[in-house]
């Protein structure tokens, strides 16, 4: 690991303008993922701004009746927070998926929508990938694919976003929050990441000293969600596929609306707008599922080992929707 400074930052806007001034700066929460790159040589900030102790903790529920979730909110503290387990289950389920229990310990919430891809290629310094050292190549492209994406990848990468908490965001319509050297603004989830399109060292569309400072989750009273992550092993593995749904039904039994985000297929949480807009309006049924997951996954591509993820990732939204409709 390569010398670094370290400042504790004591409010948001210092720790922006710390990081903006400073070309090589970067942001510390729980540290969960930065340092490990950090070990790897993957990155090498000269400069680490400690937000960890900023006022950004807290979840509270607003007058409208959304909630919203301060960016160093632990991972641990979040899934187990009432407001999240009572009105937005699939938020806990997917937290409580993911990684160990003392990593969601030490992680935040808006370090969690930070996580780097974890293709082997990515973390190996002695193999090119674009999105460690653009125009390098991508090495998954003809090496072992079994984890890569299936949807919405280039030419230029391949690899797939690791989080499980962004993938039920995604479902909840969730917003981030950011601070930036020019003042505030507010961003769809969906919106926050990128596909990898030419530029695959672009995760997400935050410029340079933005800071996430919130999450804010709209009121869905009724709603019924989930979370399904399938995976090698039952602890400690990244998705194979995952599918977070959020369900309203009318008295009558239709679909009024339904939210359904993929993960562990895309550079991003993969939303299935396609699909939900078949499922709307329509009475939830085996059939019905299938025909909506199917549709949303025709434009899905395989790599040499992964092609076992288009029919995984259909019958996971179909067994998920299936559920929490109790059909």
């Amino acid at each position: 690991m390569k010398p670094f400074e370290y400042l504790r930052a004591r409010d948001a806007a210092g720790a922006v303008a710390a990081v903006t001034g400073h070309p090589g700066a970067s942001f510390l929460g729980g540290g969960t993922n930065l340092v490990d790159h950090m070990k790897l040589g993957i990155t090498a900030p000269d400069l680490l701004i400690d937000i960890a102790r900023l006022p950004l903790d807290d979840i509270e529920e607003l007058a409208d009746g959304s909630v919203r979730i301060g960016a160093t909110v632990r991972n641990s503290d979040l899934a187990a927070h009432r407001l999240i387990r009572e009105r937005h289950r699939v938020l806990s389920e997917a937290l409580l998926a993911g990684a160990s229990g003392q990593l969601r310990n030490m992680a935040t919430t808006g370090g969690n929508l930070l996580q780097r891809t974890r293709c082997t290629y990515f973390q190996d310094l002695g193999t090119p990938c674009n999105k460690r050292e653009p125009g390098s190549g991508c090495s998954a492209l003809e090496g072992v694919n079994r984890d890569h994406a299936v949807l919405g990848a280039s030419a230029s990468c391949v690899a797939v976003h690791p989080s499980d908490m962004a993938v039920a965001l995604a479902a909840l319509d969730a917003r981030v929050v950011v601070l930036g050297p020019d003042g505030e603004r507010s961003m769809q989830l969906t919106e926050f990441h990128r596909l990898p399109g030419d530029t695959p060292e672009r995760d997400t569309v935050l410029e340079h000293g933005e800071l996430i400072t919130a999450l804010e989750l709209p009121a869905r009273p009724g709603a019924l969600s989930a979370y399904r992550k399938v995976r090698d092993r039952a602890s400690y593995a990244f998705a194979l596929v995952s599918v977070a749904a959020v369900l309203e039904l009318d008295q009558d039994g239709t679909i009024r609306e339904v939210r359904v985000a993929l993960g562990g297929v895309a550079h991003k949480p993969w939303r299935a707008t396609l699909a939900e807009s078949l499922l709307r309006g329509t009475q939830p049924s085996e059939e019905n599922f299938r025909e909506a997951a199917q549709a949303e996954l025709r434009s899905a591509s395989a790599l040499r080992d992964n092609a076992f993820k288009i029919p995984m990732a259909r019958n996971t939204m179909v067994a998920v929707l299936r559920d929490l409709s109790g059909r």
